[in-house]
């Protein structure tokens, strides 16, 4: 009787150690690589108690003994009910700190207008009377520029990266760095021997009020009207093939979808194309009759709101065009974000960290724009512009609370684990246009390919760059007309924005199931692939034409 006791409680040992092990590696849509194993085997070695490294290797309980509740916000008690708790969920309510909004702010406009914020951050503000640094940001990349629905119980809301690395401490590994980091001097970190982390002054879990940038909320827009104009769809529902063709609003028969500057675009019929000469001209040729552009909003008042600036937020989004030849340019429109929220699965958090950067890409074929990609996590989905919502002609995207990931469509939206444990939410809450408060750039991409940057870098920061990388020519990147000042110094940091994974020593620190409850920040802009030829950053990228429930990327 004992014996056969003893069988089944290891039988059943032997099954959870299994599933345990076997299950985050089959559902995971991006699984680790020989090095990231080797940095898991050390993670879960920092553990200072026996026990607890043995429960992580077998049975992938790591640090049970750290678990805490993990809420948005430090609100005090008392302020509702129960009941009001746990039906309003308090991890989706915001934190209004008027003094420290105000104040925030006004720390990063100061910084943005210092001398040394914009004066010798990159050799390109030496040259700003070139023709590349006067090229103005092409009509059509404003025209149809992306309206986002930011989630209205959100709590982490955009912030201005000026303002963020001011409450950042470069580290070296685990060492502080003497040194203070501006955008001014940002890259300069790429020269110390290891790689730097940007990691945060203060405790992120005391809620300090920059970490939610209040800032950020954008300002209520004249018309409060739920009208939306409906998504238009494609001639042929289904997926589109990255091999083959689909055909688009004018008739143009293309393969835009698959850009690069070294193979022309293929095309059926042959209509008027650019001239074809340098880099500079081919971009001077697009801005050929072009209509006056809506002013951008460079000094935003820190008190007053004003009322012919609908959706205007006081965190300025991140503009990056990407000029790929044959008529192609990528408007990459970048959303910064001082803290990631993860989600809960059964009320345990998993997947913060600080700093995150979304962004979504808009492709032009001869100002006509043809496909859009959302950021989501490791990778994120593409398809036709004819297939996303509109707005006045322009798309509309929606973000997730906490996570910030980008989606298509509101509602919920279920990822990696079954039955909706884990998931994404979105709504129509409070809508920011970026395109009212932008920091605007030219990006050469293959000045730095040449230079040595991998394009294969992993999105989470987690390898190591390559050494030739550290010192990358700083010219690659050169501010639009509308702010020829804007500093760059910030584009060229090779190192993460926010603290590295914590050890399974730290007390905030806990995974199960391969699900962390801190991760490490992320890489900035430069290393999302802006020189992609295909609209999705992961392999297979599938272009989808119409918009459908429960649709993902890995799926």
């Amino acid at each position: 009787m004992y014996l056969r006791r003893i069988a089944i409680i290891v039988f059943l040992f032997v099954a959870a150690s299994f599933v345990a092990w076997f299950l985050p590696r089959y559902l995971d849509p991006t699984p680790p690589d020989q090095e990231k194993q080797l940095r898991d085997k050390r993670w879960v070695s920092s553990s200072p108690y026996w026990l607890d490294r043995q429960a992580c290797r077998w049975l992938s309980l790591c640090g049970v003994h750290h678990l805490t509740w993990d809420p948005a916000a430090l609100l005090p008690w008392g302020n509702g009910t129960d009941d009001d708790f746990f039906a309003d969920r308090l991890e989706l309510r915001s934190l209004y700190n008027e003094e420290g909004r105000h104040r925030g702010w006004e720390n990063a406009r100061r910084t943005r207008r210092s001398p040394q914020a914009q004066g010798s951050d990159s050799d390109s503000d030496s040259d700003s009377d070139s023709d590349e640094t006067r090229s103005r940001i092409p009509d059509y990349v404003l025209k149809y520029a992306p309206l986002v629905h930011l989630y209205s119980g959100e709590n982490f809301w955009p912030a201005d990266i000026a303002e963020h690395v001011l409450h950042m401490v470069p580290y070296l590994e685990e060492d502080a760095l003497n040194r203070t980091a501006v955008l001014a001097n940002l890259h300069e970190l790429n020269e110390e021997d290891g790689r730097v982390f940007l990691t945060a002054a203060e405790d992120v879990e005391s809620r300090p009020p920059w970490l939610h940038s209040e800032v950020g909320i954008p300002e209520p827009w004249e018309d409060e009207s739920d009208d939306q104009d409906d998504s238009s769809s494609a001639e042929s529902s289904g997926t589109h093939s990255p091999g083959g063709r689909s055909k688009h609003e004018g008739g143009t028969d293309t393969t835009w979808f698959d850009a690069s500057r070294d193979s022309p675009v293929h095309r059926i019929s042959d209509p008027r194309r650019l001239e074809k000469n340098t880099f500079a001209s081919r971009r001077n040729a697009q801005l050929v009759s072009r209509r006056d552009q809506r002013p951008m909003v460079s000094e935003p008042s820190s008190t007053t709101h004003k009322p012919d600036e609908k959706g205007h937020s006081k965190a300025p989004a991140i503009l990056i065009l990407v000029d790929k030849g044959n008529g192609i340019v990528d408007a990459f429109w970048f959303f910064f974000y001082s803290y990631n929220l993860g989600q809960t699965v059964l009320n345990i958090r998993f997947g913060n960290h600080v700093a995150d950067w979304e962004h979504c890409l808009i492709r032009f074929e001869h100002g006509e724009p043809r496909g859009i990609f959302f950021s989501e996590h490791e990778g994120g989905q593409a398809y036709t512009y004819e297939a996303v919502e509109k707005m006045d002609g322009r798309p509309v995207i929606y973000s997730a609370v906490g996570s910030h990931a980008m989606y298509a469509q509101p509602g919920n939206h279920p990822y990696i684990l079954p039955f909706n444990m884990l998931k994404d939410v979105t709504d129509r809450g409070p809508l920011w246009d970026p395109s009212k408060n932008t920091y605007s750039y030219w990006y050469d991409h293959v000045q730095d390919l040449d230079d040595g940057l991998d394009l294969d870098d992993d999105l989470d920061g987690e390898v190591e760059l390559l050494s030739t990388h550290r010192h990358a020519n700083a010219t690659s990147l050169v501010p639009t007309s509308e702010n020829p000042d804007a500093p760059t110094s910030w584009f060229h940091f090779a190192g993460p924005w926010g603290d590295q994974v914590y050890s399974l020593a730290d007390r905030r620190q806990w995974r199960l199931f391969s699900q962390y409850h801190y991760v490490t920040g992320p890489l900035g802009p430069k290393f999302k692939r802006l020189g992609r030829e295909r609209l999705c950053t992961a392999d297979g990228c599938r272009i989808l034409e119409t918009l459908e429930p429960g649709q993902t990327w890995y799926g």
